[in-house]
């Protein structure tokens, strides 16, 4: 009954691997750096054509792609660790909508950034120009989120959801905490306790430590 994950760290991968670490459900991660070269990429090719990660391969042997799809799913098949209000919570609509919000908003952004010239050809220029207005729209989109959400110890309510550890990890990608914290100070509170999680500190140590600019 093990789970097989293909990611790698500091990837969407992570809050995956932390939901599973703290639903206690066995699993092993097949490490593939995608962003290094097409020999990363051929690795995920069996269990997802778009040689994109994360998949997540059920004990079943199904396959699910998609990190916010894996994360609200294993909601659902571990409701025990209660990690996602279910269909009849208050908390499940804004639950649902932030979940989505990301993915679209925000983590769709990096598809451009890991590769500007998929946008902006070979112009040195406008591919810093993509960087760079890439940055800004992330940041802005974490403040309207941060304007829109009224947290508590975690940001649906008293307890953790896997929203907080998907957040807690895309907060970590460019423009880094720094500015996260900047734009979207309550949010990054909250952040901090998700870091500082006695049950996941070995977990972000190995798997998205703290470097140069990620932390604020």
């Amino acid at each position: 009954m093990t789970y097989t994950v293909y990611g790698a760290a500091g990837s969407g991968s992570v809050p995956v691997e932390a939901a599973l670490t703290l639903i206690g459900a066995p699993f092993e991660v097949v490490e593939a750096v995608t962003w290094e070269g097409e020999t990363e990429r051929d690795k995920v090719a069996p269990v997802n054509p778009m040689r994109q990660i994360p998949a997540l391969v059920t004990p079943d042997g199904e396959t699910i792609t998609e990190s916010a799809a894996i994360l609200i799913w294993l909601t659902e098949q571990h409701p025990e660790a209660a990690l996602g209000p279910e269909p009849c919570d208050p908390r499940r609509a804004q639950f649902l909508r932030w979940m989505t919000f990301i993915p679209a908003s925000i983590y769709s952004m990096y598809w451009v950034r890991d590769d500007p010239s998929r946008l902006a050809g070979e112009d040195a220029a406008a591919q810093a120009t993509v960087k760079a207005r890439t940055a800004e729209r992330i940041a802005e989109c974490w403040g309207r989120m941060e304007s829109q959400i009224t947290p508590d110890r975690f940001l649906l309510g008293p307890e953790l959801t896997v929203l907080d550890l998907y957040v807690a990890t895309a907060s970590r990608w460019t423009p880094h905490r720094a500015r996260f914290h900047q734009v979207a100070p309550r949010m990054g509170e909250v952040m901090r306790r998700v870091d500082a999680l006695p049950e996941l500190r070995e977990f972000w140590a190995r798997r998205f430590p703290f470097k140069g600019n990620y932390q604020g």
